[in-house]
């Protein structure tokens, strides 16, 4: 067993069950790609074992801080089986559910969803890559399902020194599923959709909007970044009659159209505008158009900390243009699923945005990813996604 011995005083983060190691806190110690290690403080005292990268700037992740522990198929197979069985706790009322959120679950850098009876897979560190089969077996065996599909497509894996990877790593079939999710059905394709086919973390956060939308009376309303329409089926769920979904991907809101058939709504109550958000809103203010509510669900503008000023301006500025869309009374429903921002920042942002709009609005709700996607007390980063629910005043 290879040794990875800390820095003095860089033993602090570990202690702390932080799971991250980064290069600078390491005195000696190499290993192989993906390679299990003993990691020492500079007295020589164990740790945890982790498995080592040699190509990221995170160059260890911890498995376990149990030094009796050995990290092998029985240590996957327990670390997979209690990841299912939180899940069960949750009762989640949808077929499709986050089952393994990487360094949440014990298991950094492994991400998996099951939609229906299909996995989904992402094995974004050099550790899981190293173990892929074995974990691919371990979670048919736990689950009972035969098909898992691989959407190692993310540009992290490249700072593994990794090339993205995608297709079936246990089983073969159709990559179209239909999820249930509320009362609705969304259809999605594991090999062609967002991250692992859907954005499963905004589940919750899709139901309380058709909530308001029907506590409101709300009529009109603008989903901005829809997708394949999730927000939008919200809506009209809740009873909206004049929905628009702005994005700039035609098959997206191809399927954001269907979706609406698919649930029996009525196609007339909802609009697909293939287009730039920006440009959209800022045509909608010329115009003089107003909604009773509006949802802002961008990508990642700061995939980390250092982009946090410019991905702050991005969030601002359309922020600043929904609270000015808004009708007196309206509610906006903003998000960032960026981890370089973070919830205070984020506050401080759409703040801003109401400050340059000459808009006040009360906050109603703060809300983050669904519960199948956890954060936990050691690990802050994991908290990615948050939201503000505001109410113009």
């Amino acid at each position: 067993m290879k040794v990875i011995k800390l820095r003095e005083g860089k033993e602090r983060s570990l202690l702390r069950r932080h799971p991250w190691v980064f290069e600078g806190s390491i005195a000696k110690g190499k290993a192989d790609f993906g390679e299990t290690v003993r990691v020492e403080s500079a007295g020589g005292d164990f740790l945890c074992w982790a498995a080592y990268s040699p190509s990221s700037s995170i160059k260890v992740r911890a498995w376990s801080w149990d030094e009796t522990e050995r990290v092998d198929e029985a240590f996957f197979a327990r670390r997979i089986a209690a990841a299912l069985a939180y899940r069960e706790r949750l009762a989640v009322d949808s077929n499709g559910v986050r089952l393994i959120h990487g360094e949440a679950d014990g298991l950094p850098g492994l991400i998996v969803d099951r939609y229906d009876d299909l996995l989904v897979a992402q094995f974004l560190a050099a550790g899981t890559e190293k173990w892929k089969g074995v974990i691919a077996d371990a979670l048919l065996a736990a689950t009972g399902l035969t098909r898992l599909y691989e959407r190692s497509d993310s540009g992290v894996r490249q700072l593994e020194g990794l090339t993205p990877v995608k297709g079936w790593v246990r089983g073969e079939g159709n990559t179209e599923v239909i999820l249930t999710e509320s009362s609705w059905k969304l259809s999605l394709d594991v090999a062609e959709g967002h991250k692992t086919g859907y954005y499963l973390d905004q589940r919750d956060n899709r139901r309380e909007f058709a909530q308001w939308v029907r506590r409101l009376g709300a009529q009109s309303v603008l989903n901005c970044y829809s997708y394949t329409g999730g927000f939008s089926i919200a809506a009209l769920a809740g009873g909206a009659t004049d929905v628009t979904s702005v994005d700039s991907s035609g098959p997206a809101l191809a399927r954001a159209t269907r979706h609406v058939e698919l649930n029996g709504f009525n196609p007339d109550h909802h609009r697909a505008l293939d287009a730039d958000v920006n440009a959209t809103l800022r045509g909608f203010l010329k115009e003089g158009r107003q909604f009773d509510a509006i949802v802002l669900d961008p990508p990642k503008f700061a995939p980390s900390a250092a982009h946090a000023d410019r991905a702050s301006r991005a969030y601002k500025d359309i922020n600043r243009l929904g609270l000015k869309l808004l009708k007196p009374g309206g509610l906006l429903c903003t998000y960032s699923c960026s981890g370089g921002v973070g919830p205070e920042l984020f506050h401080k942002i759409v703040a801003g945005a109401g400050m340059d709009a000459f808009v006040d609005a009360y906050i109603v709700d703060r809300v983050g990813a669904a519960a199948d996607h956890p954060q936990t007390l050691c690990f802050p980063e994991g908290e990615y996604l948050k939201g503000l629910l505001v109410m113009r005043r």
